[in-house]
Order: C-alpha cells, then structure tokens, then sequence
C-alpha cells in the first residue's frame, strides 16, 4: 500500500473514532460556555451589549482552546493501551505521517465543528453579522494551530494515568500564540478594523504547528514505545 494510501486508512480509522466517542464532548463544553457567558454578564443596556459584542470573540477563543485540550488526553494513550503504536511504529509509512494524519482526523471531526459552532455562538455574543464569517475561518486555523501544538504534549503524557493536566501544562504555554493572534483578529473583525495582518500571523502559526507537531510527537511516541 502506498504511503498515500496508509495515511488515509489512519485517517478514516481515527475520524470514526473520534465520532464515535471524542466529538460531542468537546463541542458541547464549546457551546456551553458561550451559551453561560451571556447569563454571567446580563447585558441590560445598548452600552453593555456593545462591550458584550466586543468581548465575546475572545471568550470563544478562550472557551476553544479548552475544548481542544479535551481531546489530546486520549489521542495516543487509547493507541498505547491497545498496541496500536507498536503497529504504526512498524508500519511501512513513516510514523510523523501517520501522527499527520491522526491529527487531521481529529481537525475534521473535532476541530471544524467547533469552528463551525462559532457562528451561531458569536451571534448570540452579539457579534455583528459582517464578522461571522472572519470569526469562523479564524476559529478554524486556530484548532489545527491548538492540535498541532498539542501534539506534542499528548504523545508525551502517552503512558501518563490521567495525564490532563501535564498536557494542559505542557501545550498551554504553545497555545499562547495562536490565541493571541486569532483573538486579535476577531476583535479586530467585530470592530471593523482590518484583521489581514493578525490572521496571516495566525495562519503562519497554524503551517508551522502542522508541520512541526507531527515530528515531535513522533519522537515522543518512540521512547514511549520503547
């Protein structure tokens, strides 16, 4: 079978998974905490819907980074627990390419649904029709951004018992720029400013997390193989 060809078959494989038991949990804190924060701030006047307006698209960042640290504990520690990592390990595809395509699975089954969920959730935050669009493809690359730096953290806590919180330690501090910059082009969007620059940043950040990520996964994954 050609490269192409494994890749894809890890593809498909983690995508059910991920379906099947990892996508609805993620998504529903998503929608949860945007759903609570309006509750919390009780806009009442015009002046406090506006400030609501502007606050939200950071709150929906905050509340998707959080969501994408839900998955990455079991990413590779069901693939350890199972033998399925000595079978990558051994597969004729490199396994960076293999972690490449498990982190896709995960973008398509996790991550485009909550980019997608931003919609409807910024509208409910006030945020003007105009910069749904702006605020839903940011939320997109900033999820590959946050899987991709999240990686590493997950192969590293493999073989860790309940190991959510040396993930949250070990990928939170990478998750700071894509954070940074996808709440800057939000904000940015909701006020009408041009956000071009902060997303191009965005998106540089999200190509090198993709293509960083998966070899140091990778190397993580072999010690905890050996």
């Amino acid at each position: 079978m050609s490269l192409l060809g494994i890749m894809g078959a890890q593809f498909r494989r983690d995508l059910a998974l991920v379906w099947k038991s990892g996508a609805a949990a993620p998504l529903g804190f998503f929608l949860g905490a945007a759903a609570l924060t309006p509750l919390a701030v009780r806009p009442t006047t015009f002046d406090e819907l506006d400030q609501l307006a502007q606050i939200g698209p950071q709150l929906l960042w905050i509340a998707a980074a959080l969501a994408a640290l839900l998955v990455l504990e079991r990413l590779f520690q069901a693939d350890l627990e199972d033998g399925s990592l000595d079978q990558m390990t051994l597969s004729a595809a490199p396994l960076e390419a293999l972690v490449a395509a498990k982190a896709a699975a995960l973008w398509v089954g996790v991550g485009l649904p909550i980019a997608l969920a931003g919609a409807p959730a910024a509208l409910a935050l006030q945020a003007p029709p105009a910069a749904i669009p702006a605020i839903a493809t940011g939320l997109a690359v900033g999820m590959a951004a946050f899987i991709g730096a999240g990686l590493v953290g997950a192969a590293a806590a493999a073989s860790v018992k309940r190991g959510g919180v040396l993930i949250a330690l070990l990928a939170l501090p990478f998750f700071a720029p894509p954070f940074i910059f996808g709440a800057a082009a939000a904000r940015a969007a909701v006020l009408g400013d041009p956000f071009g620059e902060a997303f191009a940043l965005l998106c540089g950040i999200a190509l090198a997390a993709a293509a960083i990520g998966p070899v140091a996964a990778a190397a993580a994954l072999r010690l905890q193989a050996e």
